[in-house]
């Protein structure tokens, strides 16, 4: 059976890279693809990445996308290139306000500083990601959503998209690739997105992961170079509170390095738990 996996992710190499997620999320769905999955991926346009060098090209259905935030509704658009060498497609989701300026270090000011408004730029992302599907008239069996970036999905597809025609059956999982303080944001960047926490979550500032874990139907803690997060989920402060919650659909996913092997085996059995998930 063919599956069809939606990857979003805030970085992919050789595009913008900041950490091994770069690496995870350029080498994991080429293999995913060689294992019969359409999938597909979205990032964001930042103003950075040459058009010219990576032949992005406009995709007329998506020159204008469209969903409320904030009780407004905002536009953006996507063009669409492949990782290079390969035919795994790739959509650029742009917007002048939230994308183009950005620095290659992405998240952070020059001056090394977390920009404030992470938590704004990367709800955008995840729920113009999600609204983006019916105009490209395709409809996953599962969205794969990599870290804080956009950990929001979870909850806006079972809040919002998941009582739409279009989106019923969508399957979602959240993959932790680390713990850092960017995943804390303030609560009321889900009342912009038209959302309602769990009312077990009432801090004025909240863990998006913990948020995204709580809402998602599976978990990953990927377990790579950088860390092994399946071994510091259980006494996260975050997390511990909402644990018992989170454990009975949390699975984890080592990734030994960034050689192809690793990678190799590593989409082998993300392969396999997606498949069980879809089943």
């Amino acid at each position: 059976m063919q599956l069809k996996t939606y990857f979003l992710t805030s970085e992919i190499s050789p595009f913008s890279e900041t950490s091994f997620l770069s690496h995870f999320s350029k080498n994991i769905p080429i293999h995913l693809q060689q294992k019969d999955q359409d999938i597909r991926i979205t990032s964001p346009k930042y103003g950075f990445i040459s058009e010219r060098k990576y032949i992005l090209r406009e995709v007329i259905r998506l020159r204008e996308i469209e969903c409320k935030i904030g009780g407004e509704m905002i536009k953006s658009s996507a063009k669409s290139a492949f990782i290079p060498k390969t035919r795994v497609q790739v959509y650029f989701m742009e917007h002048p306000d939230w994308f183009q300026p950005l620095t290659p270090l992405l998240y952070k000011s020059r001056n090394g500083r977390i920009l404030s408004d992470n938590s704004d730029r990367f709800g955008f992302f995840s729920k113009m990601g999600l609204a983006m599907l019916t105009d490209l008239f395709w409809c996953p069996d599962i969205v794969i959503c990599n870290s804080w970036q956009s950990a929001s999905v979870p909850l806006l597809n079972n809040q919002i998209y998941s009582g739409v025609e279009f989106y019923k059956g969508i399957q979602t999982v959240l993959l932790i690739h680390s713990l850092d303080e960017n995943a804390v944001i303030p609560s009321d960047t889900y009342d912009k997105l038209g959302v309602k926490l769990p009312d077990s979550i009432t801090d004025g500032e909240v863990n998006s992961l913990v948020v995204g874990a709580l809402a998602a139907d599976l978990v990953i803690a990927v377990d790579s170079p950088e860390a092994e997060i399946s071994k510091q989920l259980a006494e996260h402060p975050a997390f511990k509170p909402h644990y018992s919650a989170i454990k009975r659909k949390l699975k984890k996913l080592k990734v030994l390095d960034d050689s192809t092997a690793s990678f190799q085996s590593a989409a082998g059995d993300l392969d396999s738990l997606l498949r069980k998930l879809a089943s």
